[in-house]
């Protein structure tokens, strides 16, 4: 919201450097937790897997994207990634919030309630989306500053 009325604010936002928010993003590659927590039966596969595996691979390449494609040159590739990284994001809040009627009889997400795993959907998640968006904005930018 403030996005949105504060001209400042927004400036200030689009000031951010995209490097420095998509190196961020290489915490993702603590996703192996819930690939463990899932090998261990503490977390329904039908979650864990696709969000273990894709927060890895997110992780695993945020690093390259950052040094490599987070400039005018490479942004389509840039905003390809991004929009990967929220489409991981997205897929795993789904199935998080679905997987016990996906996956009954299995183990629940009651680990995601509980400190310090609590801390992924509810801080985590909404801010590497907004560090995505960021990027997106200023790849946008990006495209209208060099005229293509």
């Amino acid at each position: 919201m403030l996005f949105a009325t504060s001209k400042k604010f927004r400036q200030f936002v689009l000031c951010l450097n995209p490097r420095i928010l998509t190196l961020a993003q290489s915490w993702r590659i603590f996703g192996f937790t819930f690939v463990l927590l899932q090998a261990r039966g503490v977390l329904p596969a039908i979650f864990a897997l696709p969000a273990g595996y894709g927060d890895m691979a997110i992780g695993a390449t945020a690093t390259l994207v950052a040094l490599k494609l987070a400039n005018p040159s490479h942004r389509n590739l840039f905003i390809l990634w991004q929009v990967l990284g929220i489409a991981d994001l997205v897929l795993a809040v789904s199935l998080g919030t679905t997987a016990r009627l996906l996956s009954p009889h299995g183990p629940s997400m009651v680990t995601m309630t509980v400190l310090p795993l609590s801390l992924v959907p509810t801080f985590l998640v909404p801010l590497f989306l907004i560090f995505h968006g960021i990027c997106i904005t200023q790849a946008k930018a990006w495209e209208a500053a060099s005229g293509d």
